[in-house]
């Protein structure tokens, strides 16, 4: 390959004319030849500039131009990294990809180099993100991977193989008809090559090895896997701890994804490189087979709904049914039979709450069901406009629901209709708790809401400064609740007004317990915390190994939460100090319930468990279909609980 040389293949004298001690202004020219028209972004070392070719007297020819500053004071480091940037903007020049800009020209002034490169008409992902309030669709995800996917094979495949090393959202350009384009393919690391501490890449995104050094094809894929994490989900690595997607798959956050997409996207991001795919056209091809398998299920069909507000879908073979029971018990476990299933149209991850003789539950199929405690017969429901994921709260002769569709509904027990909503700005994730005839709930909006349980009218509202997705809990007049901005807030139950807060570090979505003039929660950062109920000051902490999203149960002074890692732990309320833990053998999220001598929960896993308290002994194990996320009830020597397998389960306690 002939390689270009260029004016400061010696120590140059300085012809940028000024230019070099702040950004290029508009009409500056370079070269003689590229006239800059604006400034379309900023990076660590330099500028990227649109520009004019004025070779092309006839049409407007517009380029972007690359800025590198080389500050290497050393003369003889300055040339060796000119000489490097020469040598690689000549192989990238040599490149032939769709999804990978051409590079038509490179030259260096005074203390700066450029790459002129084919201008992209688009928008990169992170603004899509941005702009973006709903979730991507996982197939629209799916098929930008399999292009990212098709690009890194291709890069890979070269001689040596060339790792992109810096993949994540801002770096992928979406072009008319969903095409992707990468950029940006990180020539500035020459001239970083020499600073000590300097991690290429960016942190969230980056693998393990490279912050030790290590940059291969591997590499590449845990970014990506990143990046996908990223789309699929709205949650920004770079804002969590790193290396920590194994505490929250994308399924977790988003139920839309399918248990082949989270587990291609999890392999990906597996710390050991070994673990990941073998290459990005194993990858490729895994993705590939997630979008073949979604077009082989069930097509949906909207039915007529008693309410105007929604469109229902259910699988065909089913049309004909408002839900499936059935008849007799199924056995996924040699141990323990269900007394009853009673099958939904989505995934059920609303904790079921039993009252009066009904089990109230919600699912992602926008439905509030209410079902016979004993038989699992159908007896009503009410669609709303979004699936549900909170517990509903019965108060009176009502039953209170949040919903994805923003409203908190008030549904008569008896007959299932609609008394009041409550409209907010943001999905309802957050349960409603009623105390002293108001309800107090939390949205994605950042506020948490009291409003009058008899009318539905709004009392007051609290600004946090993140999503509330915990449930509130109520002690001597003050709310408290957890909020995913990292904060836990107490509030004046009469007017709103915030008494303090406690900062942890990651979010909170556990919802606290008020016990014995402790608050007790989880937090995202892999503790188990106890505040002073009146000050909020920390009286104890409890680390476990990964995040916890579970809710403590507090009984006769111990305190059961169950963890990402894996564990379910008893705690003394007053100290902290661990009594024991199960190991579960899957991450848990769900919320422990404890009746007699016994605690129940369940796993990502699938599993519904049963331990006893006193040892933390496995009692029973019960295989569900699909992730357990929901929480158990336990009424009258029964178990009730939800599955992402489309069931509600009665167990035998």
């Amino acid at each position: 390959m002939e390689t270009l040389h260029l004016q400061m293949a010696n120590e140059p004298e300085d012809t940028s004319t000024g230019l070099d001690e702040a950004i290029l202004p508009q009409g500056a020219i370079l070269q003689g030849r590229y006239e800059v028209i604006q400034v379309l972004g900023l990076g660590g070392m330099g500028a990227v500039y649109q520009a004019r070719d004025l070779r092309f007297t006839g049409v407007a020819r517009l380029c972007a131009l690359k800025e590198m500053t080389n500050t290497t004071p050393d003369p003889q480091m300055r040339r060796m990294a000119i000489e490097i940037f020469e040598r690689e903007a000549n192989i990238l020049a040599s490149l032939n990809h769709p999804a990978i800009p051409k590079i038509y020209d490179y030259f260096t002034e005074g203390i700066r180099s450029y790459l002129v490169l084919e201008c992209i008409d688009g928008e990169n992902l992170e603004n899509l993100l941005s702009k973006t309030e709903e979730m991507f669709s996982p197939n629209v995800v799916v098929d930008w991977g399999i292009q990212i996917c098709d690009v890194l094979s291709y890069l890979h495949s070269q001689d040596p193989p060339i790792v992109f090393r810096d993949m994540k959202p801002s770096n992928v350009m979406l072009r008319s008809g969903n095409q992707i384009v990468l950029i940006d393919f990180g020539i500035a690391r020459v001239f970083e090559a020499e600073q000590k501490g300097t991690m290429i890449g960016t942190e969230g995104y980056s693998p393990p090895e490279q912050y030790r050094g290590t940059s291969n094809p591997k590499g590449d894929i845990y970014a990506l896997g990143a990046t996908l994490h990223h789309l699929l989900t709205r949650r920004d690595p770079r804002l969590e701890p790193p290396f920590t997607f194994q505490e929250e798959p994308p399924r977790l956050l988003n139920p839309a994804v399918s248990e082949q997409l989270n587990a291609v996207v999890m392999k990906s991001l597996q710390y050991d490189p070994e673990k990941r795919f073998a290459s990005a056209e194993e990858m490729k091809a895994a993705l590939a087979q997630c979008l073949r398998k979604k077009s082989k299920e069930p097509t949906g069909i909207a039915v007529d709904s008693p309410s105007p507000m929604v469109t229902r879908h259910i699988e065909l073979e089913a049309a004909d049914l408002p839900a499936d029971t059935t008849a007799g018990p199924v056995s996924r476990d040699a141990g323990v039979l269900p007394v009853w299933e009673f099958k939904c149209e989505d995934e059920v991850r609303s904790s079921p709450v039993v009252a009066g003789g009904t089990v109230y539950v919600g699912a992602y199929d926008n439905n509030l069901y209410a079902l016979d405690a004993q038989s699992g017969n159908f007896r009503w429901k009410y669609p709303t406009e979004g699936g549900i994921a909170s517990t509903p709260s019965v108060w009176k002769d009502r039953v209170l629901i949040g919903s994805e569709d923003q409203v908190l509904y008030a549904i008569s027990c008896a007959m299932g209709r609609i008394l009041w909503t409550c409209p907010t700005q943001g999905r309802i994730r957050s349960s409603a708790r009623v105390e002293f005839e108001h309800a107090f709930f939390g949205s994605d909006d950042y506020r948490l809401y009291a409003v009058n349980a008899q009318t539905g009218r709004m009392v007051w509202r609290f600004e946090a400064t993140g999503p509330i997705r915990s449930t509130p809990a109520v002690g001597n007049e003050i709310v408290y609740i957890g909020s995913e901005d990292h904060h836990l807030y107490a509030v004046d139950l009469q007017t709103g007004n915030q008494k303090w807060k406690f900062r942890a570090n990651r979010a909170i979505t556990s919802s606290p317990a008020v016990s014995d003039g402790l608050v007790i929660f989880g937090s995202s950062d892999w503790n188990v915390y106890a505040l002073d109920e009146r000050s909020g000051w920390t009286i104890w902490r409890t680390r476990t190994n990964q995040a916890v999203i579970s809710s403590p149960r507090v009984v006769e002074g111990i305190v059961y939460v169950g963890s990402a890692d894996g564990y379910l732990y008893a705690l003394d309320a007053g100290s902290g100090r661990q009594l024991w833990k199960f190991d579960a053998g899957s991450q848990i999220v769900s919320n422990p319930a404890v009746s007699a001598d016994a605690a129940y929960f369940g796993t990502i896993g699938g599993d519904v468990i049963s331990v006893y308290i006193k040892s933390g002994k496995e009692r029973w194990r019960f295989k569900t279909g699909g992730l357990v996320a929901s929480s158990p009830f336990v009424y009258e020597g029964m178990v009730y609980i939800g599955s992402a397998d489309h069931k509600v389960y009665a167990l035998p306690a």
